[in-house]
C-alpha cells in the first residue's frame, strides 16, 4: 500500500510540475480534430457535446456544462481563444499557482455555462433574446473560462496594460450584418473565407516584430480593468441590432467569477496581493 502511496503522490507531481496552460491547450487541440473527424461519421455528435441551454434547464445534458468548455466551433475559434489563454492562462498559473488555476478555471466555465442557461432560458424571448440569446441555441468554446481569467487579473493588476486585438471582432460584427443584409447572395461564401482568413492572420500578427504588420489586427492598448467591459459592453449593444455568433452571457459570467475570486484573495492575502499589484503594475 505504501509503494502504491509513493506512486499516486509521484505521479501527481508529475502532473502539476507540467504547464497546465499548455496541457490545457493541446487538450483543447486535440479535442478539436477528434470531434472534427467523428462529426464526419457521427453528425449528431456535436448536439451531444455542445451547451444547450433549454436542455440544461430540463435537467438534461448536463455533461455539457464540461463538455462545451473543449469545444469549438471552427478552427478561426480555436486559434483565438487558444492564443488568449496561452498570454492569460500562463500569467495566472504564475500568480495563483497550478492547482488554485486549474480548479479555477474549470470553475469559472462550468459557471459561465449555467449563468448562460439561467439568463437564456428565463430571459431569452423577445427583445432578451437578443440580449441574453436563445435558450436553443448551442454555445461551445473556453472563452467564459477565459473571462474569467480576465476577472482575475483585472482585480489583482487592474493597472497592468493589455492589447486588445479588435480587428476580429469587427470582423465578426462586419460578417455578421452580411449575413442579414445579403441573406441568400452567392457573396457570403467569398466573405466568410476572407473573413476567416483575416482572423487567423490578425491573430498570427501578434508576433511579428513589424508595428505596420501588427497593425493588421487593429491592436488597443487597454489597463486590464478595462478590458473585461470593453469586449463585452459593446458587444451586446451590437447584438441588439445584429445577431452575433457570441456568447456574451457566457463571458459575463466567468468574469463574475473572476472578479469575486480577485476580490477574495485580496481581501484573505493582502499582503501577497498588494505586491503583486505593485509590481506588475
Amino acid at each position: 500500500m505504501n509503494e502504491i502511496g509513493d506512486y499516486r503522490i509521484q505521479t501527481r507531481k508529475r502532473f502539476f510540475n507540467f504547464n497546465l496552460t499548455i496541457l490545457l491547450i493541446i487538450l483543447n487541440v486535440l479535442i478539436f480534430i477528434a470531434a472534427s473527424i467523428a462529426k464526419i461519421f457521427y453528425p449528431s455528435l456535436f448536439d451531444h457535446l455542445a451547451l444547450t441551454p433549454e436542455l440544461i434547464l430540463q435537467g438534461k445534458n448536463l455533461w455539457t456544462l464540461v463538455t462545451s468548455m473543449f469545444m469549438h466551433a471552427n478552427l478561426a475559434h480555436l486559434f483565438f481563444n487558444m492564443i488568449s489563454l496561452f498570454f492569460v492562462g500562463n500569467f495566472i498559473e504564475k500568480i495563483i499557482g497550478k492547482k488554485r488555476f486549474i480548479w479555477f478555471y474549470l470553475i469559472s466555465g462550468i459557471f459561465a455555462g449555467i449563468f448562460l442557461c439561467l439568463l437564456s432560458g428565463f430571459f431569452g424571448f423577445g427583445i432578451g433574446e437578443k440580449i441574453f440569446g436563445s435558450p436553443s441555441l448551442m454555445g461551445v468554446g473556453a472563452s467564459g473560462a477565459i473571462f474569467g481569467l480576465l476577472g482575475l487579473l483585472a482585480v489583482l493588476i487592474p493597472k497592468k496594460k493589455i492589447f486588445l486585438i479588435i480587428g476580429p471582432l469587427i470582423a465578426i460584427v462586419f460578417q455578421s450584418a452580411a449575413e442579414v443584409l445579403f441573406a441568400g447572395n452567392s457573396i457570403l461564401s467569398a466573405l466568410d473565407f476572407l473573413v476567416n482568413i483575416y482572423i487567423l492572420v490578425s491573430i498570427f500578427t501578434i508576433f511579428s516584430f513589424n508595428s505596420k504588420f501588427r497593425a493588421i489586427s487593429i491592436p488597443v492598448e487597454l489597463p486590464f480593468w478595462l478590458l473585461p467591459i470593453v469586449a463585452i459592453v459593446p458587444l451586446i449593444i451590437i447584438g441588439i441590432f445584429v445577431e452575433l455568433p457570441i456568447g456574451n452571457m457566457a463571458h459575463l459570467g466567468g468574469l463574475i467569477v473572476g472578479l469575486c475570486y480577485g476580490f477574495y484573495l485580496r481581501k484573505k492575502y493582502k499582503n501577497k496581493t498588494k505586491y503583486i499589484s505593485k509590481i506588475f503594475n
